[in-house]
């Protein structure tokens, strides 16, 4: 179970990131805060090649998945604040045009980060690092 929704992290990770660097570009770019000190295009770009990257290295870094999950959890957090800021300046992006739909979507997030880490079993690598 966890290996198969460690894939499907991998595939949604590279298609989502596939979608910063074409189509959704515009939509990503509204989601970007504008107190982030960074052209909006670039930091889409850069987050998407980020999105594909973790994805790819889901698929194929096996070895290396505590690793990797880990940091598809930070990205997961790291990203966060744009949601939240869709939010508050009531973006209208990826369907969601009304406030309650944009204040669901923050509670997917944590969701999101809780899928990598136990997906790629990285809980234990926290937990060995800890107590070591």
């Amino acid at each position: 179970m966890r290996k198969a929704l460690q894939v499907i992290l991998g595939l949604a990770l590279c298609y989502a990131g596939s979608l910063h660097l074409t189509t959704r570009r515009e939509e990503f770019q509204a989601q970007v805060p504008s107190w982030v000190p960074v052209n909006a295009d670039l930091v889409v770009l850069i987050s998407g090649v980020i999105e594909i990257l973790l994805g790819l290295a889901l698929l194929t870094l096996w070895r290396y998945r505590q690793f990797f999950g880990l940091a598809t959890a930070l990205f997961f957090i790291a990203i966060f604040p744009g949601n939240i800021w869709q939010y508050l300046d009531g973006i209208d992006a990826f369907g969601l045009d009304t406030d309650r739909a944009r204040a669901i979507r923050l509670f997917f997030q944590p969701v999101l980060v809780l899928w990598a880490l136990w997906s790629t079993d990285s809980l234990k690598l926290l937990i060995k690092r800890r107590f070591s």
